[in-house]
């Protein structure tokens, strides 16, 4: 990818970008503050806000409502939709980005911290009573729901310790910090979680097999009632995790688990009355059910889970956020040669090769990308970024074994 300063930086928007000169001018905003202009150094120029002019592109409202009204005109209406918050995002400095997402996780941390030890203490009566009624009904099913109320426990306690101990790493052995463990942790769970379900799914088959009586089992009306309350638990932690589970990997992690439970439990309790009521073939059939859902969904979440390890690239938005933000950094920086932006655990890891002049004082170079390296770092998910500067663009890229053609 190689991203000249007079070409737009954004060839996903569907609008042409004028070329940069030393007269353009820009109208700021009236909430706009000076000190929202970035600047590189002492030595840098200050530069426009908008120097592709991305803002003459902006929909308005009236705008995205006539497209939204015309026939087939939603597909149309959220493209611009989008395009707006690109625009919108593209245009922020990167203080404001940083300060957002600041102000985002401080006015989470509290609730975050709610969701986490609510969910322990839920996980933990309700693992009494689940286990309770799988063991008082004698159901596979209300087994199967038992078993992953404990894992529960499990789940909560280890993502607990391996926050703080990822805070608590010393930095001289473990230079790139405790971001993973989270991840390596979740794995790990998951596989836990599938091999116990595996035994469910061994015991309910045989116990099909070897079932000789044909009568249905007794029903157990407190079994029943006591899985319904851990659903009503669940269904509550659900909703109370759905609108945090983006400001942290743990409660992501704890609403996809009261997510699964709520279908679990609601089914379990549904194959085991049906087992009780109608065909005694039910309950076990049921335990198998859950057990390869539970399967299912925890092989979706380590398959995530391993993306996020083996370096999966960021999102497009992302790159796209970072290569505009390069390329008007400063007025030093002539073109862009490559954005890398990958995932290292749940944050990401950002490669920039920026271009100058070969005449830049190696003072200056350094000053610029030096700080332009800070600001990306500051950036909300971004754990460590990585400025290199070049001259000129027709070698190969960096980091790339060569390939020797005999």
């Amino acid at each position: 990818m190689l991203i000249d300063r007079t070409a737009s930086a954004l060839p996903a928007i569907a609008f042409p970008a004028p070329s940069l000169t030393q007269s353009d001018t820009v109208v700021l905003d009236p909430s706009t503050k000076s000190e929202d202009i970035e600047r590189t150094s002492e030595s840098a120029s200050v530069l426009p806000l908008d120097p592709f002019h991305l803002r003459e592109g902006l929909q308005s409202e009236k705008q995205l409502q006539e497209l939204r009204d015309r026939q087939n005109g939603k597909k149309l209406h959220n493209y611009y939709a989008r395009q707006n918050n690109l625009i919108v995002s593209l245009l922020k400095s990167m203080e404001e980005h940083t300060n957002e997402a600041r102000h985002e996780e401080d006015a989470a941390r509290l609730p975050v911290k709610i969701a986490v030890w609510a969910s322990l203490i839920a996980n933990l009566t309700l693992c009494v009573l689940q286990m309770y009624a799988a063991i008082s009904a004698l159901s596979l099913s209300l087994l199967a729901t038992g078993i992953d109320s404990v894992f529960d426990i499990g789940s909560n306690v280890l993502l607990l310790w391996l926050h703080r101990k990822a805070e608590s790493l010393d930095s001289k052995k473990w230079p790139v910090g405790g971001a993973r463990l989270e991840t390596i942790g979740n794995i790990i769970y998951g596989f836990l979680m599938s091999s116990v379900n595996l035994v469910v799914i061994v015991e309910s088959v045989r116990d099909l097999i070897t079932h000789t009586n044909g009568s249905v089992k007794d029903f157990h009306l407190p079994s029943i009632l006591a899985v319904a309350s851990a659903l009503f638990v669940k269904f509550v932690l659900f909703l109370y995790c759905f609108s945090l589970r983006k400001n942290s990997s743990q409660v992501h992690v704890l609403w996809e688990d009261h997510r699964n439970d709520l279908w679990i439990n609601s089914f379990g309790i549904l194959m085991s009355t049906g087992g009780s009521k109608l065909r005694w073939f039910l309950d076990p059939m049921g335990a198998i059910i859950i057990a390869l859902g539970v399967i299912m969904a925890w092989g979706r979440t380590i398959y995530g889970q391993f993306e996020l390890l083996a370096g999966k690239s960021a999102p497009h938005g992302v790159l796209q956020l970072l290569t505009y933000k390069s390329l008007t950094f400063s007025e030093e920086i002539e073109r862009i040669d490559t954005v890398r932006a990958y995932h290292s655990g749940p944050d990401f890891f950002v490669e920039v090769d920026i271009v100058m002049d070969p005449k830049t004082p190696l003072w200056k170079a350094h000053d610029i990308s030096e700080h332009l390296q800070g600001k990306i770092e500051a950036l909300p998910n971004i754990e460590r970024a990585f400025v290199h500067v070049d001259y000129e663009t027709s070698h190969q890229p960096e980091h790339r074994r060569s390939v020797l053609i005999s």
